[in-house]
């Protein structure tokens, strides 16, 4: 669908992310359907096991993984010998964020149904911004926020259910909001992860596992996703899938995929556009990603109030950004169906970052975030487009369920 702009061009927003048929929520679901569990439907076309091992790499992305594969040459195997059927990428949610992504892997929703509709949104109840992720707000009940039961819940009376990662996770908000419903087994370390992974699965019976690393997303947060340390993580990453396909039960199927892809925006495109007083005109709330804002207007703001605010945002960055309504995203499919209660949670007006440009509010930011170096939350192949690889393990021959 499309807006003509005061200019007169026609503004696109690009296609929804292929929720149930090729995206992150059909992860867990495709595993469940694949142990044999009724109720779910294999989208992914994976192929029957006993137990199946899903890797979450934070930040890797589609484009990325094929840009470096220098230093992968454990999954350069894995690609070139990858099972037939299955696709080898799938769509994140949008926002293309770990809140957004994380409760899609979690329920098998899109976010207008789970409701973690960015990184930080606005809480209508509180007329206030709450961060989704490491700094949940303590007037937020993650079950009320995030209703739906998740896949883990769905499965736990049926088989074993185990999360590996790290101990902070355990019972964290957005663990109780997203991934609810399985055994968790903490490690700080990569190692202490494949390890704490393999012993989990030693029993042999009928399991499905969540494996998560978070590394790499640091990394590039900070150094950048072009960085020699962000490359060094992804060897480590490589490394470690290599390990647990080499200590967990012989058979078992393991799945790689990441939650977002990543780009780096140089110091001189994180902008501040808080002090252009246009683009904050009418504003009274702003949240979101840097690469995907939302912006809420007040109480009595008119239509014209918000399309004087998208042509501001037009003018001042042109093609460099989308920019569009609540109501123009909802009925692109951007969030899925969109359940009443998670419509306000949205921007009345919604920025994304077509190009290496990121956009921040200093006035409600800490002046660290500018420093952030790789970035991702919008729309473009490169953050939404993630990989999945799937392969059998070699493993150890252990006991079989």
């Amino acid at each position: 669908m499309s807006e003509t702009a005061q200019t007169g061009r026609s503004i696109d927003i690009p296609a929804p992310p292929l929720f149930g048929t090729k995206s992150i929520a059909e992860v867990l679901t495709s595993s469940a359907a694949a142990l044999g569990l009724p109720g779910f439907t294999n989208q992914l076309q994976l192929p029957a096991s006993q137990r199946v091992c899903v890797v979450l790499a934070d930040g890797l992305g589609r484009s990325l993984l094929k840009q470096k594969a220098s230093h992968t040459p454990f999954l350069r195997s894995v690609i070139a010998g990858g099972q037939r059927n299955v696709p080898q990428w799938i769509d994140s949610a949008f926002p293309s964020t770990t809140a957004a992504s994380l409760a899609s892997l979690g329920t098998g929703l899109p976010a207008g149904q789970h409701g973690m509709v960015g990184y930080d949104v606005l809480d209508p109840a509180q007329d206030k911004v709450v961060n989704l992720l490491g700094n949940w707000d303590a007037q937020v009940d993650p079950g009320q926020w995030q209703p739906n039961p998740t896949v883990f819940e769905r499965v736990a009376s049926e088989l074993d259910v185990v999360t590996v990662s790290l101990p902070q996770f355990g019972n964290s908000p957005m663990t109780q909001a997203a991934l609810r419903g399985s055994r968790f087994v903490g490690g700080t370390t990569l190692h202490a992860r494949t390890a704490a992974a393999a012993e989990a699965m030693a029993g042999g019976g009928k399991s499905l596992m969540y494996f998560y690393l978070n590394e790499l997303d640091k990394a590039g947060h900070r150094y950048g996703c072009q960085s020699d340390r962000w490359e060094h993580q992804l060897e480590e990453l490589d490394s470690t899938v290599k390990r647990l396909s080499a200590t967990l039960p012989a058979g078992t199927t393991i799945l790689l995929t990441g939650d977002h892809g990543m780009l780096d925006v140089p110091e001189s495109q994180r902008i501040d556009y808080s002090a252009d007083e246009s683009l904050v005109a009418g504003v009274r709330h702003t949240a979101g990603e840097p690469r995907m804002v939302h912006l809420y207007l007040e109480p009595d703001a008119t239509e014209a109030h918000r399309d004087a605010l998208l042509a501001a945002w037009r003018k001042r960055f042109g093609e460099r950004i989308w920019a569009f309504t609540r109501k123009q995203a909802v009925d692109a499919g951007l969030f899925g169906a969109v359940r009443p209660d998670v419509a306000p949670r949205i921007g009345d007006v919604m920025i994304a970052a077509r190009d290496t440009l990121a956009l921040y509010d200093t006035r409600r930011v800490r002046p660290a975030s500018l420093e952030v170096v790789g970035q991702h939350g919008s729309l473009t192949k490169t953050e939404r487009e993630v990989p999945l690889l799937c392969f059998t393990a070699a493993g150890r021959k252990g006991k079989r369920g």
